[in-house]
């Protein structure tokens, strides 16, 4: 099964034929338009088989799957922490898709709403796979934070939960070589910073 997640940045309707190309069975969209809100035919169709969260109904998460494969919403409780779907593909494992933001938090922004969200469900991560934007790198850990980027990391390895990125490139989290964002624009090459579990 091919399983992609990409923060669209906005107007993801006009990017379908890019993410079709893949032909992934299941896509997690950051950034993306509520498809019960659309007047877009092509992005009706596209999401006919989808699940969607966001206060904002051009700017939210989406998870889509193939019209044969079966996606049932968990409906984990998420204290509307910004933002999370979990749900069950086609009833054999979890799937976690994460846009975590500043959620106009002066305390737990990007990280700190999935450490919160790790706490209020971690008896529930198991048999899962968790992918998306966290908005996180252990460079930009903080020294009086107790949820920091590489505390997620630990916590996540002592459930057995570990970044397929850096397993299969055997890297340490803040020390990745290739790049794995390129924001704004694809053709832009950056630095290497914001990971996927």
């Amino acid at each position: 099964m091919k399983i992609i997640t990409w923060n669209c940045n906005g107007a993801f309707r006009k990017k379908l034929k890019m993410i079709e190309s893949f032909n992934a069975d299941v896509v997690i969209i950051q950034e993306c338009e509520n498809p019960d809100e659309t007047s877009d035919e092509d992005y009706k169709e596209f999401a006919k088989n989808s699940i969607w969260t966001g206060k904002n109904k051009n700017k939210g998460l989406g998870i889509f799957a193939k019209e044969n494969i079966k996606i049932t919403n968990n409906n984990w409780l998420d204290d509307e922490l910004k933002y999370f779907i979990s749900c069950s593909i086609n009833e054999k494992f979890n799937l976690l898709g994460a846009w975590c933001h500043s959620a106009n938090s002066p305390n737990f922004r990007y990280i700190g709403q999935f450490w919160k969200y790790l706490q209020i469900n971690k008896n529930k991560l198991q048999n899962i796979v968790i992918a998306g934007d966290f908005n996180s790198n252990t460079i930009w850990d903080e020294w009086d934070r107790w949820w920091n980027h590489s505390d997620v990391v630990r916590e996540l390895a002592e459930i057995g939960i570990k970044s397929v990125y850096h397993e299969l490139n055997q890297l340490e989290h803040g020390k990745e070589v290739i790049p794995t964002l390129y924001h704004c624009h694809p053709s832009l090459k950056t630095t290497p910073g914001r990971q996927s579990k």
